[in-house]
This record gives C-alpha cells, structure tokens and sequence, in this order.
C-alpha cells in the first residue's frame, strides 16, 4: 500500500466529520422555512444525532492516531449501532415529511379547484387572468377568452333534478378538459358558466377552438338514460362568446366584458351558438362566419 493510500485511509474519519458538518447547512436551512411544532423538533433530533456522530468521529481519530486499540474496538460497534439508529430515524423522517409535502400538495389543489366541476375555481382564474393579460400586453402577443354557458340549465334542474344537474356539470367540467389544449386554462366563473383563457391565441383560432367545444357539447350524452330511475339521456348545448385581446382592450375588466357581450348577443340569437366581439360595441359582435379577421 502506498503512502497516499494510508494517507487517506487513516484520514476517512476526519473526512467523514468534515461531511457531516458540511450537512447541518441544508437542515438549518430547511428548518427555517418549517413552522413552529413537533415536526421543527423531529428535524432537531437528527441535528443533535448528526452531531454524535461528528463527536463519535473526531474522537475515533483521536484513538485511532494514538493507536488505542480499545477504544477503537468500543467505538466502532457503537458508531455502527448507532448510524443503523441514525438509517431509521431519517428514513422515517422523510417518509413522515413527503405526506406532508403529499398532503400540502392536495390542499393546494383543492384550494384552486371547483369541487363540482374539477377544474379552477373563480379565484385562481382571476390570478390566471391577471397573469396572462400582462404577459399578453408587455410582449405584444395574443390572448382570447371564452365565455361559455349552459342553454336552459334551470330545465335540466327543474326536469330531472339537482342530482343530475349536478352531474351535468361535473361531467361538462371532465369533457371540458378533455377538449382544450395543454396551454389552456378552464375554470368555472359562476353558476354553470366556465371561462376558457387561451394563451397565444387569436380571435381566428379562438372562434375554431370554440366551435369545436360547443359541436363536441351538442354531439355528447351529459348522463345516459337509466330505465330503473325513469330517466332518459340528458344532453345539453351551450353558447359561447369569444374576445381577444387588442390595443383597444385597456383591462382584464374590459377583454371579460367583452366575451360576455358576445356571449349575451349569442343566446338572444337562439343560443347554441359561437359570438365574437371584435371591438366594444355591439355592432361589432360578429358570427364565426361572418367575421374577418
């Protein structure tokens, strides 16, 4: 064995101690950001053992340069009793910190979820919309909205009930998500309206995008008949109104005005139809195929 090799062999516990300091940095540092309770003081516990071992370490280095056979021989199976303490005690701590993390994760879901319809809720839509039309201003680049609503949904209450009402709109929410893009963000604005914001889209691509929602809503069965509950095939449409962002639109507050004009124009038209508004009056409210964009 060369002189390097007994170097850093009879140097491995000076260099193990060296490590363990090195790793109270990030506990310190995670400590910090928990709060105040019991789970602050379980990550106190591996601080108080990682110092041990920094202890135990230092001291066997002692020994072991002074060549205390006994002391080596007392303090090696002490240090490997407690390093398999110390594998339990930290596996357990991280098994216990990812259900919290797992925990604070599903809160923060249900915090911006709608939990009738699974997708975002009025409040993370207005941070969302805030976000985007920023973007959408500072870069100068496009942004559309829809606005959508169930046709006669009271019927659909007064007919079968707010059971299946209620499963009208969760099974809208889930068909939903299925037909917009990876970019877009659904969520329910009220009631049985939903808002769709479509980053990096224009009004043309908008109008295409809302055409196909409402088609896939009219083609779909919202809740199959079931002949034991004497209900028949529920289905339902929706009318969608459309906006884009221009120069002309000065706010977040003016783009949703916008698609609720054209949504309002789309069910006085007879409903079951797209509306674009392509600037704020109602003159320039157009039809899908009667728009030039």
């Amino acid at each position: 064995m060369n002189r390097m090799s007994e170097f850093l062999i009879g140097n491995l516990d000076i260099a193990g101690s060296l490590i363990l300091i090195l790793s109270l940095s990030p506990i310190f540092k995670l400590m910090r950001e928990l709060p105040s309770g019991n789970f602050r003081k379980w990550w106190g516990i591996l601080i108080a053992m990682i110092f041990f071992f920094i202890i135990g370490y230092l001291y066997y280095a002692q020994q072991h340069h002074h060549d205390d056979e006994f002391s080596e021989n007392v303090i090696v199976p002490y240090i490997f009793f407690f390093g398999s303490l110390f594998v339990l005690f930290t596996s357990t701590l991280f098994l216990q910190t990812t259900r919290d993390i797992k925990r604070i994760y599903t809160l923060e879901i249900e915090n911006i979820t709608d939990p009738l319809m699974g997708i975002f809720n009025r409040r993370h839509l207005s941070r969302i919309l805030d976000a985007e039309f920023s973007k959408a201003k500072r870069y100068t680049i496009p942004l559309s909205i829809l606005m959508l609503d169930v046709d006669f949904f009271k019927k659909v209450n007064d007919t079968y009930g707010h059971d299946i009402g209620d499963k009208v709109l969760k099974n809208l929410g889930t068909l939903m998500l299925e037909l917009v893009r990876e970019t877009d963000h659904v969520a329910r604005y009220g009631g049985e309206e939903i808002m769709i914001v479509c980053p990096l889209t224009d009004a043309k691509h908008a109008l295409d995008l809302a055409e196909r929602i409402r088609q896939k809503i009219e083609d779909c069965i919202m809740v199959p008949a079931n002949a034991e509950k004497g209900i028949t095939e529920v289905r339902i449409t929706v009318s969608i109104g459309v906006s884009a962002y221009t120069h002309e639109v000065a706010n977040v507050e003016d783009l949703v005005k916008r698609a609720d004009m054209a949504l309002y124009r789309a069910k006085n038209e007879g409903r079951n139809r797209v509306f674009l508004c392509n600037g704020s009056t109602p003159e320039t409210i157009l039809l899908e195929k009667d728009s030039s964009l």
